[in-house]
């Protein structure tokens, strides 16, 4: 009998041993590393940041990334969901921080994070009356959008922008393709723990894979620094204006509701015992927590992640232990600067192909919700119908209402946002608890979840 199945509490609060604690959270931290390094790039690259201020920034987040993460697996006094979580940059905010800067200035921008992270401890106690119109036809309809858009979003570190040189370069392509090849590959052929590391073994084999084709260069990881210390407030004092801070601060609104998503749907993956909704208050304060942490680093707000869920279902490894494991691993990459470095030079296309199929598994824990729904009623079906039309309009067709003013874009353009919306007001036209699978059916999920 493994240690797995001699353990006679709840999966989530085994302790694994430090090996596996190790191997597991380093696994988590290789998957979900992909999303600082990006954002971060992305707002260094579109605000010109020196490169020291640009390696200062990928500190900075992967310290509050790493706090966060531990805060969530643990849950002291409440803050924190004391599920497997680990917390990210989100893709929504960085483009919404971003936008804040270029039109007033960087230090507004961090402002706007810092605002709107006091902003959830304000709304969280009307949002915790809304739960109830969060059911399993609409949290699985979300998460189907998540995992769609995240998709179409990390498919473009696979081609590269439209237009550009090198966009869809074969060899990238099939970097990525090899790299979910092989990750299946390893699912199928090993059992145990390197099954459940699958995906690392198959983003180390892609990375093998891109240097042995001349794709990967590890040169610079040992030039610089050796310890590198975060730097509070790199940007000056910020500065504090609502009116700028108000995109984000609508956006908090969606990221509660996807909190509210993740955690449903984390809670039954990993058979916490007790009612998830309860739960998630304790996740939005975490999540407030590390995005105030982050504002005064100099991060947009930081977030639990999607791609967690995926982790988490993909191995079976249910242990929050395991996700405090990668906080520490990740808050030691922090400090050491050759760890994030090498980090940096793992190749686009292996990430996106890695990201892409653990993306896909978020999708796949939406459809085992949406199952659970009878969907040969009225309401429920009307409900899917109508979310995925204004969910998925704006993520196949980008750009489709940019002829409309600027804050119908905000949520109309949002796949996640206008999905999410018209799946809920839709489910409250026809009854809020419409939607609700049967006790059967429910036990039938469960049972799913658990093979």
């Amino acid at each position: 009998m493994t240690q797995q199945n001699a353990w006679t509490g709840d999966p989530v609060d085994e302790v694994l041993p430090a090996r596996n604690l190790l191997l597991f959270g380093f696994q988590h931290v290789l998957v979900m590393a992909a999303s600082p390094i990006t954002a971060v790039f992305l707002v260094g690259k579109a605000l010109n940041f020196s490169d020291a201020v640009t390696t200062s920034l990928i500190c900075a987040t992967f310290l509050v990334c790493g706090l966060g993460s531990i805060l969530q697996s643990f849950g002291p006094a409440g803050f924190g969901a004391r599920l497997p979580f680990i917390m990210v940059p989100g893709g929504a905010p960085i483009a919404i921080f971003l936008a804040i800067a270029q039109q007033t200035d960087v230090q507004t921008a961090v402002g706007a994070v810092i605002l709107t992270a006091a902003f959830y401890f304000v709304a969280l106690p009307v949002f915790r009356r809304l739960l109830r119109y969060f059911p399993p036809v609409v949290v699985g309809t979300m998460l189907l959008l998540v995992s769609i858009n995240l998709v179409r979003i990390y498919g473009g570190t696979i081609t590269g922008k439209p237009g550009s040189e090198g966009f869809a370069d074969p060899v990238n392509v099939g970097l990525a393709l090899a790299t979910i090849v092989l990750t299946v590959i390893f699912a199928r052929v090993f059992t145990g723990t390197l099954r459940r590391i699958a995906v690392m073994l198959g983003l180390i084999a892609g990375s093998l894979l891109a240097f042995a084709l001349g794709h990967m260069s590890v040169s610079g990881v040992l030039d610089g620094p050796v310890v590198a210390l975060p730097q509070l407030m790199p940007f000056g004092m910020p500065k504090f204006d609502l009116y700028a801070a108000l995109p984000l601060i609508v956006f908090s609104i969606i990221s509660m509701a996807e909190a509210t998503g993740q955690t449903i749907a984390t809670a039954d993956i990993v058979g916490r015992r007790g009612d998830a909704h309860a739960i998630v208050p304790s996740t939005i304060r975490g999540d407030a927590v590390a995005s105030l942490l982050g504002g005064l680093f100099g991060t947009s707000l930081i977030i639990t992640s999607g791609e967690n869920v995926g982790i988490v279902r993909a191995t079976g490894v249910k242990s929050r232990y395991v996700t405090a494991a990668a906080g520490v691993i990740l808050v030691l990459m922090a400090l050491f600067a050759p760890v994030g470095r090498l980090a940096t030079a793992l190749p686009g296309p292996v990430v996106g192909g890695t990201a892409v199929i653990v993306f896909s598994i978020i999708g796949v824990i939406g459809i085992d919700l949406l199952r659970r729904v009878d969907l040969r009623e009225h309401g429920p079906m009307v409900t899917l119908a109508s979310a995925l039309s204004m969910g998925l309009l704006p993520i196949l067709v980008p750009g489709v209402y940019s002829q409309f003013p600027q804050w119908a874009q905000m949520i109309l353009g949002n796949g996640l946002a206008a999905g999410t919306i018209t799946a809920v007001i839709v489910n409250a036209m026809f009854g809020a608890t419409s939607g609700q699978a049967d006790p059967s059916t429910k036990q039938a999920g469960r049972e799913a979840v658990a093979e």
